[in-house]
């Protein structure tokens, strides 16, 4: 007759730096699961990635005091925790196993990313692959493994030639479109190669610009998904393995029904980033600019579904090229959100500036100094109620006009989080019909309208950019696939317009170097995942 092993795969929030926290979070998540496996995410003591806290001393001591803690609670079962460990002088990401108060075993990352976003070389050495983590509970044996580890052959066949039935693979992945179903589709290729069971278990989480979406997974020997667990969402998931002397298996399974459709899995990732900045930065709410765009539109969606309509605030700023249409619109969404709205408007401002600048300006003529000046004082207004109320103010830019510069540095792009900063313009629009799809809040004259900045008398994106799904597959090309110039134009665009997108892109990097985090939706957004020169002559060159 087999015998049964109950498992909990724990997908929660950890967050950085706040090992004491994170320490009395495990040991109650543990009892609160009651099972006698239970599985944490990488690093979970520290949160990921911690960077450069891994160089202080202090964050060590915490480590290593946190460890004696949850092994004095004496967990009756076994708990692997993820965390760093520093041994001979060298730093290590590492995963403790821990039964019954006792450590049984501790596991060394062997592969350790070192692209887009991950800088593991700079912090950790890797583990060798001679030595494998193997531990055996109820007549099932299991090897841990650390997230890039299973993305590399080797380390999963080697815990497999160990004699492992389940490799448990301690998870920080962050989110980007797409990559939950390339994990799973990794899993269930690896699992059916060397019939091997894998308990893959993320954390859910937003941690500056990264989402780490959860979707963490229980992918039997066979190569098919036993347990999915939702994204986006933070619980323990539980299932019961077996053996026999045929295959192993996992008998509850909690498929999840319904995949997310590619709109609601941004969508909630943006929600879930939102929050996390927000709320772990100690933020009481939100406040934005609402133009009656679609920019500032889905910003206030997402803010309003992120932390609640009684914590954000918007203010509409209109000038005498604001169209009567942008107000109505701006004042009926917040009406239907129930924010705290309120309109002001710059031009009062913007005509006292004026006077004082046109002796200055004498005999140089209108151009887009006027424009950014309009901007400018909006943010003064934006930047002045978030200092009063202490709540965030949010950027609307999305990535389209980001990556081409079309923003006003110390006007629209002031702020402390740049919610929509990775969603090209297309996408944008998407996400817009995509929220409105729940409930109607964004008016359709919004969504259908083309867009506007409304600095100049009849202005339309348009007027200077390409057509935003030339412009962002254009974008999407330079930026995500390193394509040049040869390879865009090849492509259908003209050359002309590619030559000027990929330098307006260029050119603009000094402005997205002071620009607010955002969160990364991408594959390859602006940020950690993007560090070029600001200084450079390669645009010369084409």
């Amino acid at each position: 007759m087999s015998q049964s092993l109950s498992i909990s795969l724990v997908q929660q929030q950890f967050p950085i730096g706040a090992v004491r926290q994170n320490v009395l979070q495990v040991i109650e998540l543990a009892n609160t699961a009651g099972t006698d496996l239970v599985v944490f995410p990488e690093l979970t003591l520290t949160g990921y990635p911690p960077e450069d806290l891994l160089f202080r001393d202090d964050l060590f001591t915490l480590v290593e005091t946190g460890l004696q803690d949850i092994q004095a609670a004496a967990y009756p079962g076994v708990l692997v925790v993820g965390h760093p460990w520093r041994q001979d002088g060298l730093l290590y990401n590492a995963a403790s196993v821990i039964q019954n108060g006792k450590l049984i075993g501790r596991y060394f990352k062997q592969e350790l990313p070192n692209y887009g976003v991950f800088d593991e070389k700079r912090y950790f050495t890797p583990g060798n692959a001679e030595d494998i983590c193997t531990f055996t509970i109820k007549n099932q044996t299991f090897a841990v493994l650390i997230c890039e580890d299973v993305w590399h052959g080797h380390p999963a066949a080697a815990a497999k030639a160990a004699g492992a039935d389940w490799a448990l693979v301690l998870n920080a992945s962050p989110y980007e479109t797409g990559k939950i179903a390339q994990r799973q589709h990794l899993l269930s290729t690896l699992a059916e190669r060397l019939h091997l069971g894998f308990v893959y278990v993320n954390q859910a989480q937003g941690q500056d610009e990264l989402v780490f979406d959860g979707s963490s997974m229980l992918v039997n020997p066979d190569g098919k998904l036993a347990l999915q667990a939702p994204a986006f969402e933070r619980d323990i998931y539980r299932a019961e393995l077996h053996k026999n002397s045929a295959h192993v298996f996992a008998s509850h399974q909690l498929v999840q029904p319904s995949p997310l459709s590619f709109e609601a899995e941004v969508y909630q990732a943006l929600v879930m980033a939102t929050r996390d900045y927000i709320q772990q930065n100690g933020f009481p709410g939100a406040v934005l600019g609402l133009s009656g765009g679609i920019d500032s539109a889905l910003t206030l969606a997402i803010a309003v579904d992120a932390i609640g309509a009684d914590k954000v605030q918007a203010l509409m700023l209109p000038f005498r090229y604001t169209s009567s249409m942008s107000v109505e619109d701006a004042t009926a969404q917040a009406n239907t959100m129930g924010v705290k709205f309120d309109i002001v408007s710059i031009e009062p401002m913007y005509d006292s500036y004026m006077q004082q600048l046109t002796p200055l300006f004498a005999g140089k003529g209108v151009d887009t100094t006027e424009e950014n000046l309009q901007a400018r004082l909006r943010g003064v207004l934006l930047m002045a109620m978030s200092n009063k109320t202490g709540k965030m103010l949010l950027t609307t830019g999305n990535k389209s006009e980001v990556a081409v510069g079309y923003c006003t540095l110390y006007g629209d792009m002031c702020g402390g989080f740049a919610v929509i900063k990775d969603v090209p313009k297309t996408l944008v629009f998407r996400l817009a019909a995509y929220r409105n799809s729940i409930s109607p809040v964004i008016p359709q004259r919004v969504i259908d309208r083309p867009p506007s900045a409304e600095l100049a008398p009849g202005q339309t994106d348009q007027d200077n950019l390409p057509p935003y799904d030339e412009l962002d597959a254009i974008i999407e090309a330079y930026l995500e696939q390193d394509k040049s110039l040869l390879e865009i134009t090849a492509m259908g665009y003209a050359e002309a317009t590619v030559k000027r997108v990929l330098n307006l892109i260029d050119l603009n990097e000094y402005k997205r170097r002071q620009s607010a985090v955002g969160p990364k939706i991408t594959s390859r957004n602006f940020g950690k995942d993007r560090r070029y020169p600001i200084t450079s002559a390669m645009r010369k060159q084409r």
